[in-house]
């Protein structure tokens, strides 16, 4: 049997990657760039959420093993990721 977490963490990037294929499918449906920009501007929001949610799910599911310290570590980790992907 999976742990909740496992389940909920491989279910939420499913759904991320349907929704990456459904976006290029519609990419070549339309044949146009402007609206490629933007369906890949919606795409943009969805690869955050899905990493720090996945992450907190995760994180979740450790919490009795993880110290509030390599909580702390992990979740700069984090935001590091974010500042540094981050658009001038």
């Amino acid at each position: 049997m999976f742990e909740k977490a496992i389940i909920g963490m491989a279910s939420l990037r499913i759904m991320s990657g349907t929704i990456e294929i459904l976006a290029a499918l519609l990419i070549l449906r339309f044949n146009s760039v402007e609206k490629a920009l933007v369906i890949n501007s919606g795409l943009a929001l969805v690869g955050p959420l899905v990493l720090l949610t996945t992450t907190t799910i995760g994180l979740l599911g450790m919490s009795d093993r993880l110290s509030m310290g390599k909580m702390f570590w992990i979740f700069a980790g984090i935001a590091c990721i974010f500042i540094g992907v981050r658009g001038k």
